[in-house]
């Protein structure tokens, strides 16, 4: 079980696997209020940073489940370096379906909603390892500016402009469901420079070691088209948040 190859490539050298930065997620946790023993479980949990860093300076119990081993041997390291393997644990596996023995604080899918089939299906999912008066956080992305075309929507890697919604229609949704957005954090095209454009040297080194390999071609074209392609479309059109919810 595992992830595509090539984002283990090119995320390989990230400790956060989209366009937040430490800050925000240093943010999002003093906005939670999160209190000393709170449980967090979070599917998707990458390497770990939301996890550990929460750990680290709110003293939560965390449990992260992903399908890479990569990532989820980051993450275990990332606890280790931060002193906090006591208090969150990582594992390997489909955060698909997964249902937490314990009910936790705060259920999180923070960029990896494709889990439980979109946002709609990966909020049910969550709120069943949820306790009651929990925190469901969600994150996903929106759009910035409407793109004019289809052509444009695609530039961003999506498949088409209705994959997504701008930010009024997104928090209307969740009202929709049910939910009460009670906070949120958004990142900024800083935080999507340090998200994009880090991949870029971590491409080069690559090429460089590992020029024979099949993968080559692929990450050689992505890397020559890549850093235009996310100037002209993703950073102008594309936005990214983590959006707090309780069931109303």
């Amino acid at each position: 079980m595992d992830i595509p190859r090539i984002f283990n490539i090119t995320e390989s050298a990230h400790r956060i696997h989209n366009p937040f930065t430490p800050e925000k997620f240093a943010s999002l946790g003093a906005a939670l209020r999160l209190e000393t023993g709170a449980r967090v479980l979070d599917l998707g949990s990458g390497s770990g940073e939301m996890l550990c860093t929460w750990a680290r300076d709110y003293g939560i119990i965390g449990t992260g489940i992903d399908m890479s081993p990569l990532f989820t041997e980051q993450a275990k390291r990332r606890a280790e370096e931060l002193g906090v393997a006591d208090q969150v644990k990582f594992i390997h596996g489909d955060a698909a379906g997964y249902v937490s023995d314990e009910k936790v604080d705060v259920a999180a899918c923070v960029g990896a909603t494709w889990i439980g089939g979109g946002v709609a299906g990966t909020i049910e999912l969550l709120a069943r390892s949820l306790c009651t008066g929990g925190i469901i956080l969600i994150g996903e992305p929106y759009w910035r500016q409407l793109p004019p075309t289809e052509e444009v929507a695609k530039g961003c890697l999506v498949g088409s402009i209705a994959d997504y919604l701008p930010l009024p229609e997104l928090l209307a949704f969740f009202g929709h469901l049910g939910y009460d957005v009670v906070e949120m954090v958004l990142a900024d095209q800083d935080g999507w420079d340090r998200y994009e454009a880090a991949k870029w040297l971590t491409m080069r080194r690559w090429l460089e070691a590992n020029p024979e390999d099949e993968l080559a071609k692929e990450i050689r074209a992505q890397l020559t088209s890549e850093p235009e392609r996310y100037v002209k479309y993703t950073r102008e059109y594309l936005g990214w948040g983590v959006f707090a919810l309780m069931k109303r």
